[in-house]
């Protein structure tokens, strides 16, 4: 009740995940959520509800807690936590209405992801039909027209999801996005592009070029679903309270119990190299960064798939071009050169076969972030660096690495933890850089930028200090490539090599300087000299 009185929203979420009744009362009759409405914090009101706050509860005077926000002025915060976990404004549930709503009721965020993962299915197909079968004008009007429908249709999904899930960002809409790309341009591929490639009415067979695309789709599938369904290295949790006490007592003794440290979302000590992720809410060993469009993080255990999923995916669009380019040579031959405002030569293109030009338009497309961010990783792996590093700097253990947070903050009103403020739309305004800059980041422009330049975190300062984790780029490539882990398949939790030696990233708590200095203290009594990599 203190907590949710101040305000503090990570307080009360510990207490409620520590099995603190949002039912007691006091002498009076306020429960926490009463209480709640006096600072009028919209996180910890929202946070009692989830847990199941009555939201109809009285006090011993009769004052329910919509009375009790009209009486202290907070209703803006008591309706937006109740939109926000899918009540109207009388605290009654919201009912969808829309066709399948009953499965939405069963299971709230399981019918939400999959909605917004195949959804955009229909969406990438109908936008390409409706381009590449009518003419331009036309055709971009009816494909806004047609995109603003089919959007606004999952909007209205969003309405009724769970309330981590209220944004389009925090859903699997972008991974269904490239996911739909992929299918219907293999399904494109299988059905048009390959008998006209090899069929009796290509002019030049080019099997060897579509057996080589065709791996290189199987590659990117595989991968592409390696890097969304496999465990990223969360770091796994304490079993309770008493041995979350020891650990958080054995840090204060070592001076060490800070936002770099510990995480009090997840309650651990926080590995080195791992970050706590906001949207899967789970501390990340060796976090390189969270992925919307695979839906997930990339870290220690899936890195090497998300890498391989870019080479597979850059090279299969390469041979996808190069295919199209044959097979548009030889139907465009007899096609009508008559359009709108093209030259020629493309007019018989686009009459030929417009739906696979479009699409193969848009594959296209691809490449540009593909490649801004296949640079920025291959970059980083030969700097034994991680997106996440390259940005904020790097972490190593030392006294200075302190003020590198990676956990959770410790302050309740930490700007990190403020919860922007919606809209109807469905997502929040407060967008650092407008719209634009929202996008280069979804995109990876911004890392790819500051890598250009070298203005990264840890590579632009100019009082550059050694890379601990980095043994030259050789070595670097060596541990990441040569890592014994399964390619195909998943691996052990936190596993990978450092220095040609194999460690664990969910329990590695000192950087390999100071390890090696413990080393030497046991052998010599003194320091060993380590080779580092100034980044």
């Amino acid at each position: 009740m203190w907590s949710a009185y101040k305000g503090f929203p990570q307080c009360v979420d510990l207490f409620l995940r520590w099995g603190a009744s949002v039912h007691t009362t006091d002498e009076q009759g306020f429960t926490a959520l009463h209480w709640a409405l006096v600072k009028g914090s919209p996180a910890c009101i929202q946070r009692l509800l989830e847990y199941g706050a009555d939201r109809f509860a009285k006090t011993q005077t009769g004052k329910t807690p919509a009375v009790t926000a009209k009486e202290l002025n907070t209703t803006n915060a008591w309706h937006r936590a109740l939109k926000e976990c899918g009540y109207d404004e009388d605290a009654q549930p919201v009912e969808p209405h829309f066709p399948g709503a009953r499965f939405l009721r069963q299971d709230k965020r399981g019918f939400v992801t999959k909605f917004l993962f195949l959804w955009p299915f229909v969406l990438v197909w109908s936008i390409i039909t409706i381009l590449g079968s009518m003419p331009v004008y036309a055709g971009v009007f009816f494909a806004v027209i047609v995109g603003y429908s089919i959007q606004w249709c999952a909007q209205q999904v969003i309405e009724f999801a769970p309330p981590d899930m209220k944004h389009f960002h925090k859903t699997p809409w972008l991974a269904g996005i490239f996911a739909a790309s992929v299918f219907w341009t293999g399904l494109r591929w299988l059905t048009t592009v390959l008998p006209g490639t090899t069929g009796s009415a290509a002019t030049q067979s080019h099997w060897w070029l579509n057996l080589l695309f065709g791996t290189f789709l199987g590659l990117t599938a595989y991968f592409y679903a390696a890097a969304m369904r496999y465990d990223p290295g969360f770091v796994p949790k304490m079993n309770g309270i008493a041995e979350q006490k020891a650990v958080i007592d054995e840090l204060l003794k070592l001076w060490k119990f800070d936002e770099s440290n510990f995480c009090v979302t997840c309650m651990i000590r926080t590995p080195l190299r791992s970050k706590h992720c906001k949207r899967c809410q789970k501390c990340v060993a060796k976090h390189d960064h969270h992925c919307p469009w695979v839906y997930n993080c990339v870290g220690v255990n899936n890195h090497r798939h998300f890498f391989l999923y870019l080479i597979s995916l850059t090279l299969g669009i390469i041979s996808f071009d190069f295919l199209v380019y044959y097979y548009l040579s030889d139907i465009s031959a007899k096609a009508s050169d008559s359009c709108n405002f093209l030259s020629p030569g493309l007019c018989k293109v686009v009459n030929a076969d417009g739906y696979t030009a479009i699409l193969t338009v848009w594959v296209s497309l691809q490449l540009t972030w593909v490649g801004m961010l296949l640079f920025v990783q291959f970059v980083q792996v030969s700097r034994a660096m991680t997106t996440y590093e390259n940005m904020f700097g790097i972490q190593d253990g030392s006294v200075t690495s302190a003020f590198t947070s990676t956990g959770t903050p410790l302050d309740p009103n930490h700007p990190s933890l403020a919860t922007p403020e919606t809209h109807g739309h469905g997502h929040a305004h407060k967008h650092k850089g407008g719209r634009l800059q929202q996008w280069a980041r979804l995109l990876g422009v911004d890392p790819f930028i500051e890598t250009i330049r070298g203005r990264g975190a840890a590579t632009g300062n100019k009082r550059r200090k050694k890379n601990p984790y980095s043994n030259g780029c050789m070595a670097n490539c060596r541990d990441f490539w040569c890592d014994p882990a399964p390619t195909f398949g998943p691996r052990e939790n936190g596993s990978a090599m450092l220095a040609g030696e194999p460690i664990n990233y969910t329990a590695m708590y000192e950087s390999p300087s100071l390890m090696n200095m413990s080393r030497g203290r046991r052998r010599a009594g003194g320091y060993e000299s380590v080779a580092g990599e100034e980044v």
